[in-house]
């Protein structure tokens, strides 16, 4: 199991076996459902609006009928895998619920967000169909997540700043300087990595780091580039990404609205998990 902050195409999740268990919006006066009746265009259109815009994770209880459904269906026990619990409290809410399961529930964080928790999820699903039991399934996903490379470009801190996913003072330097701020994951938290002058390069930057990480990876690596009504830039960097990678393409694809309440238009993410 994984969460929808992952960014798992349906079709996907359905080949893996992953049961995907949704995050809701709030937009204005109207709570959505993200991956149900929300998307990304809908929350870059409210911000850029200026409408308010706010998320909220899955009750224990939304996570335990899951996983009582999945032990009807006979299942032995779930992998539960989610995004960093210093971000959301999905973690403590799958936690909660797998106390109260009548099947045992290993609950992972991932120490993620976006994509990198999608392949900690697919590692750990591929583990279970190789034959592995959950705690290889675990061990699996927390390796895919301790490994994984966030590199993400922002026009802004301010939407992070509101959502207390980075300190004021950031948001603060960044407007102060008109900096385009570049960030990675660092212990689960999202933390500024370096400061840029100028969209252009800040892009760059993201590149060359993208092509550091994924060189490090000795025995290969999965990669993807998520972005919010930013698809044109997106594409550009993923097809330099892979002509510099030796690869056909690289998968691109728009972030999640939960995420993208966060981050705001224009954010553009890049992901290497090592093999």
């Amino acid at each position: 199991m994984t969460d929808s902050t992952a960014s798992l195409d349906p079709v996907d999740a359905e080949r893996e076996g992953i049961t995907v268990v949704p995050l809701k919006l709030v937009i204005g006066a109207s709570t959505f459902t993200e991956g149900v009746d929300a998307t990304s265009d809908d929350v870059a259109s409210a911000l850029k609006e200026f409408v308010p815009v706010s998320t909220s994770r899955p009750t224990p209880d939304e996570f335990g009928a899951v996983y009582e459904r999945l032990a009807a269906e006979g299942f032995d026990a779930v992998v539960s895998v989610h995004l960093s619990a210093e971000i959301s409290g999905t973690f403590d809410s799958a936690q909660l619920a797998a106390r109260e399961a009548t099947i045992p529930v290993m609950c992972v964080d991932s120490r993620q967000v976006g994509i990198a928790t999608g392949f900690a999820a697919g590692r750990a699903a591929r583990v279970v169909r190789e034959g592995g039991d959950e705690a290889a399934a675990v061990g699996a996903a927390l390796a895919a997540g301790e490994s994984s490379t966030v590199l993400m470009y922002v026009d802004t801190l301010e939407y992070l700043r509101r959502g207390g996913r980075v300190g004021a003072a950031a948001a603060l330097i960044g407007s102060a300087l008109a900096v385009k701020p570049l960030l990675t994951l660092r212990d689960g938290m999202v933390e500024p990595l370096e400061r840029v002058r100028t969209t252009s390069k800040a892009v760059a930057r993201l590149e060359v780091l993208t092509v550091q990480a994924a060189e490090k990876a000795q025995d290969g690596f999965d990669i993807g580039v998520q972005h919010l009504a930013n698809p044109e830039l997106a594409q550009q960097v993923a097809d330099r990404l892979a002509a510099s990678l030796g690869r056909e393409q690289v998968p691109v694809n728009e972030v999640g609205a939960v995420i993208g309440a966060h981050v705001g238009p224009g954010m553009l993410a890049v992901t290497v998990t090592p093999r």
